[in-house]
């Protein structure tokens, strides 16, 4: 068996949704380079951090402004950067909200999916990947490819995070809501939705938001 089967082979020990196999449970070979190899493979492969999405409320609305991604997996992966959001507990039930414009190629994805994860970084954002996942439309490019982005496949649902960006919440949607503009004060309504943009122009912001309620069904740190 070759070092990356064998890495894999470890993981079956690894039961979905009760924490990861710790070093000691990675098989030994005998072989001290060969043992390195393989420990590298499963930290690469399987080392996720759990933990509990409350603790890093803090971190998370202070990152929000900065511009964290929100990442769909429907026709191909896509990452959007937001910078509305919040997290929160609904009927019961721990949840993410997300905010989407009529327009963006995101809003299709998650009606398609209804899943999506959030990616938040731990040390500052990278400004490249925000520039073009906050800037550039999903309709026009592949923004895994153009950023650079190193997926990390998720746990319960088929959305990957981004490695970049390392603290991700898996989230499944529980609910989703368009906006009433006519309920939104009038100052913010001209601001952030002027109908006097042109039509022709994708990030004009004429459109209101949907938005939507994600069950937090996973939460951890990519090592």
């Amino acid at each position: 068996m070759n070092s990356r089967k064998l890495a894999v082979h470890c993981a079956g020990i690894h039961l979905r949704g009760q924490g990861e196999l710790s070093q000691k449970q990675v098989p030994h070979t005998g072989s001290a380079n060969r043992d390195r190899e393989i420990l590298s493979i499963w930290r690469r492969l399987y080392m996720k951090e759990r933990i509990e999405i409350t603790d890093y409320a803090n971190l998370i609305t202070k990152a929000l402004p900065k511009g964290i991604l929100l990442n769909t997996n429907g026709d191909k992966f896509n990452s959007m950067v937001i910078g509305w959001g919040h997290l929160g507990t609904l009927w019961g039930r721990p949840t993410f909200h997300v905010y989407v414009r009529q327009s963006r190629y995101t809003k299709g994805q998650l009606d398609k999916t209804k899943e999506f994860t959030i990616s938040v970084p731990l040390e500052g954002i990278d400004p490249g990947i925000n520039r073009i996942c906050g800037s550039l439309s999903g309709y026009d490019i592949d923004k895994e490819k153009e950023a650079g982005l190193i997926l990390e496949p998720a746990e319960k649902i088929s959305t990957p995070g981004i490695r970049q960006y390392p603290l991700t919440v898996e989230c499944k949607v529980l609910y989703v809501q368009d906006q009433d503009l006519s309920m939104i004060p009038e100052d913010i309504r001209e601001r952030m939705y002027p109908q006097n943009a042109p039509d022709t122009d994708l990030m004009a912001n004429r459109d209101f938001h949907t938005m939507y309620v994600g069950e937090i069904v996973d939460a951890y740190i990519i090592r």
